[in-house]
Order: C-alpha cells, then sequence, then structure tokens
C-alpha cells in the first residue's frame, strides 16, 4: 500500500511556509535602529519627500464677511496640496519634519474651530484697556463728544450678551467676562453714560505702584528687567551685577520721579534703566568687567535724575 501522499505535501508545505518567512527584524536594521536612537545619525544627509507649504493669501474684506474671509482662504490654501518636493536634510531635521507631518494628519481642524468657540463663548475674558479715553472728562471739549459716546454705546450689546460674527463662526458673549481699566486722570468713571455703568457694576480701585512694589518688579520675575540687561550685556563680554542697595535705589528714584511728573507706574522702570546703563550699552566692550551697580553708582547715574524736575519731565 501506498502512503497518502497529501499529508507530506502539506507538510512540507507548512515547512517551507515558516522557512520562506521574511525576518522582519534583522541585525543591520537592530544596528541602525540604535545609531538613531544614540543620536549618532544626526548630522547624516538624507533625502526625504514630505509635503510642500504653500504660501498663504491674506484676503481683506469689509467687516461682517468674515466668513466669507475663511471660505476663501481655506481655498487657496487647499490649492496645491497634494504637491510633495524632495528635500536634502540631514536625520535630524528629517526627524523632526516627518514627525509634525504626520502630527498634521491627526488634526481635525473643525473640532479645533467648534471647541475654541466653545471655550470663548463659556470661559473667555475680554480685557478693554484704556475706557478712560472714551469718557468726557470735564475740562475736554465738546468736539470729540459725540464720537466717544458712540463709542461706548458700541460696547453695549456686547458686554449686554449677543451674537458676534468671527472667521471661526457664530460667537456668544452672554457668558463672556468683560474687565475694562483705566487711570481716569482727566474723567472719572461717573463721566461714562449711565448705561455702561450698569453693565460693569464692579468697581475696584487700585492704588499706585511703591518703591518696595518696583523692587519686587525689579528682583522677583523669571525675566526681569535686570536679567534683560545682564544677558544682553554679556554679550559684549561685559558681566553685570546688582547689589541690593543698588535695585533698592533705582526702585526708589523710580518712584520719586513718577510721583513728580507723570505716572506711569512700572513703564517707569524702562527709561530709567535705560538711562543707568546708557553708557555701558555704548562702551560695554571697553569697561571693565565686572561692572558693579551699587547704591553709589546709581547715584552717580540718576543723582541728577532725581533732583532736577524739569530734567525727569524729560526723561518719559
Amino acid at each position: 500500500m501506498l502512503p497518502k501522499t497529501v499529508c507530506w505535501m502539506r507538510f512540507f508545505h507548512r515547512r517551507g511556509a515558516r522557512e520562506d518567512k521574511p525576518r522582519d527584524d534583522s541585525g543591520t536594521r537592530q544596528t541602525f535602529r540604535k545609531k538613531l536612537r544614540e543620536g549618532q545619525l544626526d548630522d547624516k544627509e538624507i533625502d526625504i519627500e514630505i509635503s510642500s507649504q504653500g504660501q498663504g493669501i491674506d484676503i481683506m474684506t469689509p467687516p461682517g464677511m468674515e466668513e466669507m474671509t475663511s471660505q476663501l482662504q481655506s481655498m487657496f490654501s487647499n490649492m496645491g496640496q497634494q504637491k510633495r518636493e524632495n528635500r536634502r536634510v540631514t536625520v535630524k531635521e528629517a526627524l523632526v519634519l516627518l514627525r509634525d507631518e504626520e502630527a498634521g494628519k491627526l488634526v481635525n481642524e473643525e473640532e479645533i474651530k467648534a471647541r475654541a468657540v466653545y471655550s470663548v463663548e463659556q470661559h473667555g475674558i475680554v480685557f478693554l484697556d484704556e475706557i478712560d479715553k472714551v469718557a468726557k472728562g470735564s475740562g475736554q471739549s465738546s468736539g470729540g463728544e459725540v464720537s466717544r459716546e458712540g463709542v461706548q454705546r458700541d460696547l453695549l450689546p456686547l458686554i449686554e450678551g449677543s451674537t458676534v460674527s468671527t472667521k471661526y463662526g457664530m460667537v456668544k458673549t452672554d457668558h463672556i467676562l468683560f474687565i475694562a481699566s483705566g487711570a481716569f486722570h482727566l474723567s472719572r468713571p461717573s463721566d461714562l453714560i449711565p448705561e455702561l455703568q450698569g453693565r460693569l457694576p464692579i468697581r475696584v480701585e487700585l492704588d499706585a505702584l511703591t518703591p518696595n512694589d518696583f523692587k519686587r518688579i525689579l528682583t522677583e520675575p523669571s525675566a526681569s528687567l535686570t536679567k534683560q540687561y545682564q544677558a544682553l550685556l554679556a554679550t559684549e563680554g561685559l558681566d553685570v551685577e546688582f547689589t541690593p542697595d543698588g535695585i533698592e535705589r533705582i526702585a526708589q528714584i523710580s518712584w520719586q520721579v513718577n510721583e513728580g511728573t507723570e505716572n506711569i507706574g512700572a513703564r517707569r522702570l524702562h527709561t530709567v534703566m535705560e538711562r543707568l546703563l546708557e553708557e555701558a550699552s555704548f562702551r560695554g566692550g571697553d569697561m571693565e568687567s565686572p561692572l558693579l551697580i551699587d547704591g553709589d553708582y546709581v547715584n552717580a547715574q540718576l543723582g541728577e535724575l532725581a533732583v532736577d524736575e524739569d530734567l525727569s519731565r524729560y526723561i518719559l
């Protein structure tokens, strides 16, 4: 009797299938993968094919036609979107380009716009600065009263709650928090029209900055003016060191100039610091390093500014 050949054929077929199966991870691939992860191939140049970035087109349309602007920009941006180009870059740059391209495919623009509109409607905050400029002061002429009152009346429906057309869709302002601020040197909050005052019911009065406040502004922020000037002059090879008494003197002079002239708040520090380090800014490379900014140095550079009121008015 002859043996069944079918079983032998199936056996050899299955055995051959296991032998012919391609190996996914070869030794060479593992080697290159290790070098890639360790950064040994970052400086190697390769050719890759990526999507070409089309040039953006700015379209100006009259107010109220934001939806048409969005549609036109979307139409022009989609033109030539499928074009791809070959670029020769390093492996490190290629990883960034390919990662950004793949990440862009995962982004749903419509979903982002919808979530952005929802976030604005439910958690939005609008800050109206210099609201005192649209209030009629007692000493001002009546020539611009009509335009100032018109601006106030245009703000009424926005603060009260309305639907505004934007390029991302319609936005309801019912739950948006509106905060208005102003110096009110030449006018008072009561000079605003009564309707606008009623829609801004909570009133808070802020105190002027004290010398201690100026000192905190110069020391506590991670990117304070003192640290900015230290980094700026370090590029010229000049190390600058601020002592505690020097910072206290700068804060005192800034407060004194604000009290004697127009009070512009913390902006005064910009001009005071510019005047203090004026010589170092022009002769930084020729000066001896390090430069110590103490109380005596501040008095030598800014003493005249603190004493002469006319000069203080000249320094903005």
